[in-house]
């Protein structure tokens, strides 16, 4: 900078000559004041990895493509989502908390263009096609100097209080799922893409106002652009270059044109001179270190080493990021300058060396290589160069920048929901109707949702939690048809396509069956299956089925195509309650999880009672009585003791053993009588003319479905 108002200052005073000698003069204040190397202060490596929430931390000045991890400039409070989970046999429901939060993290202090992958401790919150693998709201102001406040913030701190950031780019997270990194907020950083392409190390500086003008430079991929000054910044950009100041101010580099000058002392008159210092100056090895954009931005070092005798080791840390071959190509470069600027030279020139400032590249006639000018003194009415030997071009070398294990970014995929109304499968009794709610992902990443209940047909809405996992769910493409529930159906089978690949099921023998293993509904069918035969990435054979399971025979060869397929585990299906008054009725659930953008996904149950309600009676029978009349008999069934484990009858009814027997003649009028057994007798007048007789069993909470009979008229057997 004082190469640039010395100069200017020269001129006025003493014309072309003094504007030399001010361009001089400034020259060396710029090298030994403004540029003078001292005690590092630009960014570090580690800087941009580490993100901040401090009041007053600089923001960097991005370019090209950089991972950074920004500063925290705006958070609100976590606030806590309770989630109850009904309990199973016999045991109490459970209430867990998850959290979230909202934040804003500012990114760059110039404009950008966009953001790509986001990470979170490390791992992937936002893969490459943009989708974000856990829940948030994400909006990203690009740093415009007109962008407006963001309306979150806005919300929360109230209009004309909330900043609008202008210049500044940052990103805000609305409501941000803090559940997979322990209800905190992680680490963040991002993918940012200041420029569309990457940025010559010289138009870097000339962009940051600390140069007019720079020779054509090596081209960094990513720059951030932050540390105690600028002249730090700028010396950082120099090194990359394996450039030098000069006046305008300038950044030279080793290629371009040069000026050619006579050495006075040329051809004996004594006055040029020539010096090599000691090969020991040149470090041994030189090592570069950098970030590495193939490997996800972590810091990647090459080195080059040296013949000489040094003992000593270099290290350069270039805060940018560029491939493995180019920074291997600097570090060589950076070693082969170490060794080649041992040679000096100073050159004794009359007047016309006015003209070459400090900084320019010359060419001493009758001496081989490329010099550039570092030194200059003014006396006796003739000017000495000191000059300094200048590299040749390394050519662009291979690097390899090692394997990488980068953070997985495994599709997600929108949320897939089932529910329905479940008949205990477990021997608790229900007291309200029970649902289950599957959902799972159309892509492997999936996992987990956020759910909404509406028992009054999507006029109101609460939240019940989040889905409790993963379940394997899908669809039928050939149903299995009808068969007896007593028995294995061997003769059918049943194919469903998964949801996704990652899906699978297995085979499971009498004593895991007996168990309850591969207990899954199929339509409104429960059912068991022995063994499941992979056809194809994600359709299944499944044979050895056990059909019509806990009171669900009435469904069996109801299923068509596309009816649902769903696992029942209790480790990923998610179970809740809705209120008595529902049965009858429909309800709406709704699902939105990280990949449902602008649509969740939503689902309906029938809520018939089956998941409380008495079972209906089976094995009514009428035998014809001596008089006339006829003796009903049945057999109780139970939700709650399907296993035959003592031998002995069913367990007795809550509330005792209450039916209601309704009789429909076919002439005359009917009526209904509750009894305490299972067994009634009819008269003959009753009957007369045939009729059609109803059993149900009353329960606490409601009365089973029918058991029906016809009965013939007396003209007729029984």
């Amino acid at each position: 900078m004082a190469t640039l108002v010395l100069t200017v200052a020269g001129g006025l005073i003493g014309g072309p000559a003094g504007a030399a000698i001010g361009s001089m003069i400034g020259n060396v204040i710029d090298h030994e004041i403004l540029f003078k190397p001292k005690g590092r202060e630009g960014p570090r490596l580690s800087d941009l990895k580490v993100q901040t929430s401090s009041y007053g931390t600089q923001v960097p000045k991005l370019f090209g493509t950089m991972r950074v991890a920004g500063s925290v400039i705006w958070a609100t409070d976590l606030v806590e989502h309770r989630d109850r989970q009904s309990g199973g046999k016999g045991r109490p429901s459970t209430t867990t908390y998850s959290y979230t939060a909202s934040l804003a993290v500012a990114l760059s202090a110039r404009p950008i263009l966009g953001v790509g992958r986001i990470w979170a401790d490390g791992q992937l919150l936002r893969g490459a096609a943009g989708d974000f693998k856990a829940r948030t709201g994400f909006r990203l102001h690009l740093g415009g100097e007109d962008q407006p406040a963001d309306p979150l913030i806005v919300a929360a701190e109230g209009a004309g209080r909330a900043p609008a950031h202008r210049g500044i780019a940052y990103a805000v997270f609305e409501d941000l799922e803090l559940g997979p990194w322990g209800n905190r907020i992680p680490s963040l950083s991002f993918e940012v893409e200041a420029d569309a392409a990457p940025v010559p190390a010289g138009d870097i500086a000339v962009a940051l106002g600390a140069l007019n003008q720079a020779d054509p430079s090596v081209a960094l991929a990513g720059f951030a652009a932050q540390g105690a000054s600028l002249a730090s910044i700028v010396e950082v950009l120099g090194q990359a270059a394996g450039g030098w100041f000069g006046e305008g101010p300038m950044l030279h580099c080793g290629t371009g044109e040069a000026i050619t000058i006579e050495d006075s002392g040329v051809g004996g008159h004594g006055r040029g001179n020539r010096s090599v210092a000691s090969a020991t100056r040149v470090p041994r090895t030189l090592s570069l270190s950098h970030y590495d954009p193939a490997r996800d931005w972590q810091i990647g070092l090459q080195r080059a080493g040296g013949t000489g005798p040094a003992s000593r080791d270099m290290r350069i840390e270039l805060p940018a990021a560029i491939d493995a071959g180019t920074a291997r190509t600097l570090a060589e470069a950076a070693l082969l300058r170490a060794d080649t600027e041992r040679t000096r030279r100073t050159v004794h020139l009359g007047w016309e060396a006015l003209a070459v400032s400090p900084g320019s590249r010359v060419r001493i006639a009758g001496t081989p290589g490329i010099w550039r000018v570092d030194g200059w003194k003014f006396e006796g009415m003739s000017v000495s160069l000191d000059c300094v030997a200048l590299a040749p071009e390394v050519a662009p070398l291979p690097g390899s920048g090692g394997r990488a294990l980068g953070a997985g970014d495994v599709a997600i995929g929108r949320t897939i929901l089932h529910a329905f109304e479940l008949p205990p499968i477990e021997d608790a009794p229900a007291t309200t109707p029970r649902i289950a709610i599957a959902a799972a992902g159309e892509a492997e990443g999936w996992r987990r949702a956020a759910l909404l209940l509406s028992i009054d047909g999507g006029t109101a809405w609460q939240e019940i939690g989040g889905t409790q996992g993963i379940a394997v769910l899908g669809r039928i493409r050939t149903p299995p048809g009808r068969a007896a529930p007593q028995i294995e159906d061997r003769r059918n089978h049943v194919v469903v396509e998964l949801a996704n690949p990652a899906m699978l099921l297995d085979h499971a023998d009498d004593i895991a069956l007996d168990a309850g293993a591969n207990l899954a509904m199929l339509g409104d069918e429960l059912i068991q299956f022995r063994r499941a035969e992979r056809l194809d990435a994600r359709q299944w054979r499944l044979s050895g089925l056990w059909r019509g399971r806990r009171g669900t025979e009435n469904a069996i060869g109801s299923q068509v195509e596309s009816n649902r397929f769903v696992l029942l585990d209790a480790r990923t299906v998610t179970m809740t309650d809705v209120p008595l008054g529902a049965i009858g009725t429909e309800v709406r659930l709704l699902a939105e999880g990280a990949g449902d953008v602008g649509e969740a996904a939503q689902a309906f149950a029938a809520i018939n009672g089956i998941s409380l309600l008495p079972l209906p009676p089976v094995q009514l029978f009428a035998r014809r009585l001596s008089n006339g009349g006829v003796r009903l008999t049945w057999v109780r069934r139970s939700r709650s003791d399907w296993r035959w484990e003592d031998g002995r009858d069913l367990a007795p009814e809550p509330g005792g053993e209450r039916y209601r027997v309704t009789l429909i003649p076919n002439n005359g009028i009917g009526w209904t009588v509750e009894t305490l057994a299972p067994e009634i007798t009819l008269g003959a007048a009753a009957i007369a003319g045939g009729a059609r007789i109803e059993v149900r069993q009353l329960g606490i909470t409601g009365t089973s479905p029918p058991a029906t009979l016809t009965l013939p008229d007396q003209g007729e057997s029984a």
